[in-house]
């Protein structure tokens, strides 16, 4: 039996499956939870609250365990270093 993968650790980059996104599932291989907002294709830093869904409530701890009814699982988790920042200086560093 094959697990297909749905996405990574945001810690750790372990992959991760479709079954390992449970309310209070941590990561094997660092221990931190996977159903968290920067385990979720919506979290972005550079967005308001630090999430692009518009109508998913306000979570103030982002790497903790949460019931949000908009988590999708991402096979790239954004770290707190995406930000607009980084792509601000990527296109000043054009002009140079």
């Amino acid at each position: 039996m094959t697990t297909t993968v749905a996405g990574k650790c945001w810690q750790c980059g372990t992959e991760l499956s479709k079954y390992d996104y449970g309310r209070e599932t941590l990561c094997l291989k660092c221990g931190k939870p996977t159903r968290a907002c920067r385990n979720c294709r919506w979290y972005d830093p550079a967005f308001t609250n630090q999430c692009r869904e518009p109508q998913a409530d306000k979570v103030l701890d982002k790497t903790r365990a949460n019931y949000c009814d908009y988590f999708e699982a991402t096979a790239d988790p954004r770290s707190e270093s995406d930000s607009g920042a980084d792509y601000r200086q990527a296109a000043e560093a054009l002009f140079k």
